[in-house]
């Protein structure tokens, strides 16, 4: 997919909010605690929703309202995470693990009413929320593990390439889209996002 977002003239240091998406097994959450690490206090990590959610025993279930309820309080918990950060560090850039149109691609899209009409949105305006994106596009196109530790990921590597496919089409659309793309030697790929996200600093 062309990247129209890794453009210098779009990328700059007034960039306050910063998600971290892509499909399953990415490596952006490694990545964010590499910059993290390396810059200190002048960023904030606000944590993934989802993970928060089901590692702390929300129910998970494949029934069209179960879906259809997991993914509402997933999105309302990521915008209450990343507007409690934005109130508590205001003078800090603040690095998204995942962002609100993530829940999107999990929505049982087959329901009437769909994800915008149901959560009273738009994908302009969930966009706006973000002063960048970086898109980490999963390992699983290398045909490479996902697991990565993590208990909460279910999917298998042929779903995560279609989600993470479907999530560069939402993504795509902002004007400052960064995309980091999978490269056989992991390190290799963390350097390149590190020199992206270092470019917002």
């Amino acid at each position: 997919m062309e990247n129209p977002g890794n453009n210098p003239e779009t990328s700059n240091a007034n960039c306050h909010r910063i998600v971290l998406t892509g499909g399953p097994g990415g490596g952006k959450t490694t990545a964010a605690d590499l910059m993290r690490r390396e810059v200190g206090e002048r960023i904030v990590i606000v944590p993934e929703a989802a993970t928060m959610l089901f590692s702390g025993g929300f129910p998970r279930f494949e029934e069209i309202h179960a879906r259809r309820s997991a993914q509402t309080a997933i999105y309302h918990v990521q915008r209450n995470l990343e507007d409690v950060h934005s109130a508590m560090y205001h003078d800090r850039i603040l690095l998204c693990d995942r962002g609100t149109l993530d829940s999107v691609v999990y929505w049982p899209t087959h329901e009437d009413g769909g994800f915008f009409q149901n959560l009273d949105t738009s994908v302009e305006e969930e966009l706006a929320r973000y002063d960048a994106v970086i898109f980490f596009e999963t390992a699983a196109v290398g045909n490479l593990s996902i697991e990565g530790g993590n208990p909460t990921r279910t999917e298998s590597i042929t779903e995560a390439v279609a989600l993470d496919r479907r999530l560069q089409e939402i993504w795509g659309r902002h004007h400052n889209y960064n995309f980091i793309p999978h490269e056989k030697s992991f390190l290799k790929k963390l350097q390149n996002a590190v020199a992206t996200l270092s470019r917002f600093l």
